[in-house]
């Protein structure tokens, strides 16, 4: 008879063949042309988190920078971190170029390389969610952020778009391995207060949307497919019916939400931004 501690092992997925296979979704395309997209997010996570000037900020995850930059914009004393160097570097270029002081660093989420309670603040917009082991990641942001210090984060929801295209993907592609965790329940409420609730001493929560707005449907799905990594690495996993069927099905799905009328794409994207006060 199986213990329970070998039971337990059994169901626990190789996350570093998921880390593997990750980093090379996101090393793939181009996810800094999508992240400056998106950098509205960030802005408006820093006004949620009400930063003050000279507080020392990590963002995790951080992409091509987003919060990065609006928390750099409030004189913040900021520490930009991801796994993937290319991010990192665009995210320097964006520093450089506005003329910001910010320390760039390559960094694991669920290995990060900080003191205990280094930060005021530790923030991820749309990053740390796709992490593979969720509560590794979830602990390593409690640990670097002080007592009484604030984690942000910007969460796609299961409900809301992006949620739905992965689900959408996730008809095409092989089902994830056995013990693995969606995603998006970084954007549900109870999810954050099991990955949270023992060491903040509030989880506030509140859904946003963002607009997704394009040219078209046509040149939404034509951008993502040619930048975003995992769409391209789903698309580029399908043979040829099948990647007619997906982008089929991922217009119609663009259809159900798309509230423009004139031809161009008009989309909200909800999301769930938080703000959780380290106990």
């Amino acid at each position: 008879m199986a213990t329970t501690a070998t039971a337990t092992q059994q169901t626990q997925p190789d996350f570093e063949a998921m880390k593997a296979r990750q980093h090379g979704a996101w090393s793939s395309g181009d996810y800094a042309l999508v992240g400056a997209t998106l950098q509205i997010v960030g802005e408006e996570l820093c006004e949620a988190l009400d930063v003050r000037s000279g507080q020392k900020l990590l963002d995790v995850a951080a992409g091509n920078g987003n919060v990065t930059l609006a928390a750099a914009r409030r004189w913040c004393d900021v520490t930009s971190t991801d796994y993937v160097p290319a991010l990192l570097a665009r995210g320097k270029l964006r520093a450089e170029a506005d003329g910001m002081n910010i320390t760039f660093r390559e960094a694991d989420a669920e290995a990060l390389p900080f003191a205990d309670g280094s930060f005021d603040v530790v923030v991820s917009s749309f990053g740390v969610m796709f992490t593979p082991n969720q509560d590794r990641a979830a602990a390593e942001l409690a640990r670097v952020c002080k007592r009484g210090g604030k984690i942000g984060l910007a969460n796609w929801t299961p409900e809301g778009f992006v949620g739905q295209v992965f689900k959408t993907l996730g008809k095409y592609l092989p089902p994830p391995p056995a013990g693995a965790k969606s995603p998006a329940l970084w954007g549900t409420e109870a999810r954050l207060k099991e990955m949270f609730g023992a060491s903040s001493s509030a989880i506030r929560a509140e859904r946003r949307n963002y607009v997704f707005r394009y040219r078209s449907p046509e040149h939404f799905l034509d951008f993502f497919r040619s930048y975003y990594g995992p769409i391209l690495k789903a698309f580029a996993a399908l043979d040829q019916a099948n990647q007619q069927k997906l982008y089929q099905d991922l217009m119609a799905l663009i259809g159900t939400a798309n509230r423009a009328d004139d031809g161009t794409m008009v989309l909200p994207g909800e999301y769930l931004e938080v703000v959780i006060t380290k106990r």
